[in-house]
């Protein structure tokens, strides 16, 4: 299960890193569109597009359906949300750390000014 849920991310955030993808995930975050609306503001093929679509909709980003020969995208936001927790527990989990570690820091600093101290009085 823990396998899964890791492969699903690793899809999210691959289909996240290509700028194309992300623009067509903009515009269907406006509302449904057909392949060939989503492909006109980019100056690539319909083809290339088509792959960048078959990428979201690898990482369950973007839901197809057909409407006769058309077909109709539209957005599907759940694999952002698992990805948002996910970076958030990260988030929260660093900050943790780093505190834990900037609190022995300044306790280091204290002792060794501590010693400093005591070494100038004799």
């Amino acid at each position: 299960m823990i396998a899964a849920k890791v492969a699903d991310l690793d899809q999210t955030l691959m289909a996240l890193a290509d700028p194309t993808r992300r623009a067509i995930l903009q515009r269907l975050s406006q509302g449904e569109a057909r392949v060939t609306e989503l492909a006109d503001p980019f100056s690539i093929s319909l083809n290339s597009v088509s792959k960048h679509i078959r990428i979201l909709e690898r990482a369950q980003l973007v839901q197809r359906r057909r409407l006769g020969r058309e077909h109709i995208l539209s957005f599907n936001s759940q694999p952002l949300n698992a990805a948002s927790i996910w970076i958030e527990t990260q988030r929260a989990n660093w900050t943790a750390r780093l505190e834990a570690l900037d609190r022995l820091l300044q306790t280091q600093d204290r002792t060794a000014g501590k010693q400093s101290n005591q070494k100038e009085m004799l």
